[in-house]
């Protein structure tokens, strides 16, 4: 069940960032308000998958899902650019997310 907590709390850190875009430097109510709840379930899912999995690989797993996530909802709904080294990155990325949960003991 960790992974699939820090799962989900990967992606609302995908949410949580994107809504803090939106928000506009928190002046817009709305995008702030689910800035704000993404973060605390986030952190909440995040906390509970730490009970039995390692901080390095919880930890970075989740920021490596929310870093990718964060990626790819740039490129797709608001039409960042996507050049040869950024891709190259979020692949490394990724690679590096897999290489962690495959080395972990939980």
């Amino acid at each position: 069940m960790a992974w699939v907590f820090l799962f989900v709390a990967g992606l609302l850190e995908v949410v949580w960032a994107f809504a803090m875009k939106l928000s506009d430097g928190f002046s817009k109510p709305v995008p702030s308000a689910v800035t704000i709840v993404a973060m605390i379930f986030s952190f909440g899912l995040l906390a509970l998958a730490m009970r039995s999995l390692p901080l390095g690989t919880a930890y970075t797993i989740w920021t490596g899902i929310g870093a990718v996530g964060a990626f790819v909802v740039g490129i797709v709904v608001l039409g960042e650019a996507v050049t040869p080294m950024r891709a190259l990155a979020a692949v490394l990325i990724v690679s590096g997310l897999v290489l962690m949960k495959l080395s972990s003991p939980a």
